[in-house]
């Protein structure tokens, strides 16, 4: 069956009865090829036929998660260093810039033991070795060819060259023209051989500017991020995968390498390739580029566990905007026999104008400006079920609270309708065929599920089952997660105004 046949005759079954999706998924009975080299990577091809581009996605078991104490922040950092290329790209003189680094780094690391010693540092030579700092990146930068592979990429006809990290992984991504397909094998095996971290100490900066723009100057991000810190007391899901202010400003390029080493090995990564391309082709140059590449050290899971909560935590955050309040609750991992009824649940609640909590408190009542459900911050380990909700005056987070309290405490009594648990269906399903024409969404799909689960149709399989969940399931897994001891709040609240100055008349 072709693609468009295939779509068309999910399309028009949209609201068959949900026996019907007991059988393998469209996702599930996808043609993908799966290649592993003795060094472990491992290769996922999809052939699209008329595809215009082939999409490309690197993802590494390299997330905010594995970090060790003291280096929050450098799964993000070293996304971004990534891009800075190689000994052969990026650099007029690599032998030349080599030799600035050990200088480079030793001011760093003085900078970084006088930032240590806290209220005692001396500011005066902090100041001095930020400028010897400044001025050695300054001269080794007369070295470095900035941005190459972006330019070599776009003279190529590279489209959607950007990466992301997550708390589970991080990913990187382009689409080129099927006639350039080798062009990735060559520069990605290059920077996944031999990357150098140049222009190091500027691009931390950069990363603690971006912790400023999305956390420290962010209502919802600082709010995200207490709320994470609240909820999770053990588990590194509660660390902030853009990292900590005083681990960023300190991270060194030797503890940099030490997590490339440790995480970006061949068998830690999966790429999936989804367009119009030849798989045995695919297959040559995936041993032709990478097959020499060492394995490195094999992915090591999260041992902690968040230990069971025994009462509610309620924390207040200040800051000078509109109110919100995040609502959470533990519920298990993405895999977990109790993920498709959460996930329905989150639809029925807040999916859409005429979910339960959006009609009632936003279109109907004009309690709230918005108000959301979904889990966060992973999907590998335990994490938690978030509402989020927003006030439009003179209303107030509590009334939304109390709100979203009431709607949870009715399924936990009525289940939800027929209609709610079809219309929910239909939108899995909906976008489940939507994907399916999708190369880089496809490719993304495959390359994390393959990536979290070392299988590749587990996110299909996962739409599949929500096909099955029923009202009784909704109501079951209300009961056992949402409880008050279970519970997280956090909201975000204006700081007291100060008494004007010489009282009042």
């Amino acid at each position: 069956m072709s693609w468009h046949r295939l779509t068309a005759a999910l399309v028009l079954g949209l609201a068959a009865a949900p026996l019907a999706a007991q059988q393998p998924s469209a996702g599930e009975r996808l043609p993908v090829v799966k290649y592993v080299l003795p060094n472990g990577m491992t290769f996922l091809l999809l052939r699209k036929e008329g595809a215009p581009t082939v999409s490309f996605v690197t993802q590494f078991r390299a997330g905010g998660v594995d970090e060790w104490t003291g280096i929050s922040g450098t799964a993000h950092l070293f996304e971004h260093m990534l891009f800075k290329g190689t000994p052969t790209l990026g650099t007029r003189d690599y032998a030349a810039e080599q030799r600035m680094f050990p200088r480079i780094d030793a001011v760093a690391d003085s900078l970084t033991a006088e930032f240590r010693k806290g209220a005692s540092a001396d500011t005066a030579l902090m100041t001095r070795l930020r400028n010897r700092l400044r001025i050695l990146e300054d001269s080794a930068r007369q070295f470095v060819v900035s941005n190459e592979l972006d330019r070599i990429l776009t003279q190529n006809g590279a489209q959607n060259l950007n990466a992301s990290t997550s708390n589970d992984g991080t990913n990187y991504f382009f689409a080129l023209p099927a006639n350039r397909a080798e062009l990735w094998f060559v520069l990605e095996s290059d920077r996944v051989k031999s990357p150098v971290l140049r222009e190091f100490y500027s691009e931390r900066d950069v990363v603690m500017e971006e912790r400023r723009l999305r956390v420290e100057t962010q209502p919802f991000g600082l709010l995200r991020e207490e709320f994470l810190q609240a909820a999770f007391r053990a588990h590194p899901y509660g660390r902030p995968v853009v990292g900590v202010a005083s681990e960023i400003q300190t991270v060194s390029r030797s503890a940099t390498t030490e997590y490339f080493r440790r995480y970006y090995g061949p068998n830690n990564a999966v790429v999936a390739i989804a367009g119009d391309i030849d798989t045995t082709q695919m297959k040559r140059w995936a041993d032709q580029y990478f097959a020499g590449i060492p394995a490195g050290e094999p992915y090591r899971p999260v041992v902690t566990q968040e230990p069971p909560q025994h009462g509610e935590r309620r924390i207040d955050v200040e800051f000078d905007a509109n109110p919100m309040v995040m609502i959470g609750y533990h519920v298990p991992n993405a895999v977990h026999p109790d993920a498709p009824a959460l996930r329905a649940l989150a639809s029925i609640l807040t999916g859409g104008r005429t979910s339960r909590l959006t009609q009632r408190l936003v279109v109907r009542d004009r309690w709230a400006a918005q108000v959301s459900a979904g889990q966060a911050p992973g999907s590998r380990y335990p994490r938690v079920f978030t509402f989020t909700a927003v006030p439009i005056a003179p209303h107030t987070t509590q009334e939304l609270e109390s709100a979203i309290y009431e709607e949870l405490e009715r399924i936990q009594r009525e289940p939800p309708s027929d209609f709610e648990m079809q219309r929910f269906r239909n939108a899995v399903e909906y976008g489940s065929v939507s994907r399916l024409d999708n190369s880089f969404f496809l490719a993304l799909q495959l390359a994390s599920s393959e990536a979290l689960w070392n299988d590749w149709a587990q996110t299909f399989r996962d739409d599949a089952a929500v096909q099955r969940v029923t009202a009784a399931d909704v109501q079951r897994v209300a009961r056992t997660h949402f409880s008050k001891t279970n519970r997280t709040v956090a909201t975000l609240v204006r700081p007291p105004r100060p008494a004007p100055l010489g009282g009042t008349n």
